[in-house]
């Protein structure tokens, strides 16, 4: 995996990252990372998809439940592994590799998760407008930057 340089998500992430809603701080950021696998991260992707698949044949019960789908199925396990690839890189002092489907949450369609991400980011969408003083708003500024990045690509020349 690469991490992928987008100035609108640096643009988001220089104000996420010290924004005070008055009784908390919020510390956050969005990153993109290309899906091509290279090097140290292709070694770990072949070693947790072993482990996975290992660990099918004495698992009692159906692992067709799982947040990430049936690990039976290669996108499922594809997905899992992105996910730990993905946590590593953002957080380069933790080894993720060790987490499982069971440790993911998955969520109701793309209307709730954006929802959730919509009320959580209430009082930083009203700083963002008195701070940045954009005519977009915060929230209109995320998903767009993000419908960018995962529906119409990036530079997948790179």
């Amino acid at each position: 995996m690469k991490f992928l340089e987008y100035t609108p998500l640096a643009r988001i992430n220089a104000f996420l990252s010290h924004v005070d809603v008055g009784g908390c701080m919020i510390q956050g950021g969005l990153e993109a990372y290309s899906c091509k696998l290279a090097g140290v991260d292709k070694k770990l992707s072949r070693s947790l998809e072993q482990e996975v698949v290992d660990s099918l044949a004495y698992l009692p019960f159906d692992l067709s439940t799982s947040p990430v789908g049936s690990l039976s199925s290669t996108a499922s396990r594809r997905t899992l592994i992105y996910l730990i690839l993905t946590l590593n890189h953002m957080y380069p002092d933790y080894d993720f590799s060790m987490l499982r489907p069971q440790h993911f949450i998955k969520e109701h369609g793309v209307f709730a998760a954006k929802q959730k991400i919509d009320v959580s980011l209430v009082e930083a969408s009203k700083i963002w407008f008195t701070e940045v003083g954009e005519e977009t708003t915060l929230m209109d500024s995320i998903w767009n930057a993000i419908d960018e990045q995962v529906i119409h690509g990036y530079d997948f020349k790179r």
